[in-house]
């Protein structure tokens, strides 16, 4: 059921402790934690507590979760320093577009110059 805890997912098993992560912020509905495999100096992965498989079933569903999330993300940078050089916050939806884990999440990158348009 959309929102419950997916036994076979990577970040609801995260989100529960039962695998570990550098977590660097949390709150009652996210919880962020450094990517294993950075693209950046600063690379956050911001992702709600509830599982949903994208950005878009997310937002259709929770809206204020989904909100959650990009503030997040925004307090993120700050925490990182990385908010007045500039950050991208990223969303991948689909395995086409590179998501590798469809539990929605954000990807906070900064603190080199980053590229437009992304590849």
């Amino acid at each position: 059921m959309a929102g419950e805890p997916q036994t076979d997912c990577l970040f609801c098993k995260i989100v529960s402790g039962d695998i570990p992560a550098t977590i660097v912020r949390e709150s009652a509905t996210t919880v962020a934690f450094r990517d294993i495999n950075p693209q950046a100096p600063t690379h956050v992965l911001v992702i709600p507590k509830v599982h949903y498989p994208d950005a878009a079933s997310l937002a259709a569903a929770e809206p204020q979760i989904a909100a959650d999330v990009l503030t997040e993300a925004g307090a993120v940078a700050a925490d990182e320093k990385i908010d007045s050089t500039g950050y991208r916050t990223i969303f991948n939806t689909g395995s086409g577009a590179g998501q590798t884990v469809f539990h929605a999440h954000a990807h906070v990158l900064g603190g080199r110059g980053l590229q437009w348009p992304p590849g």
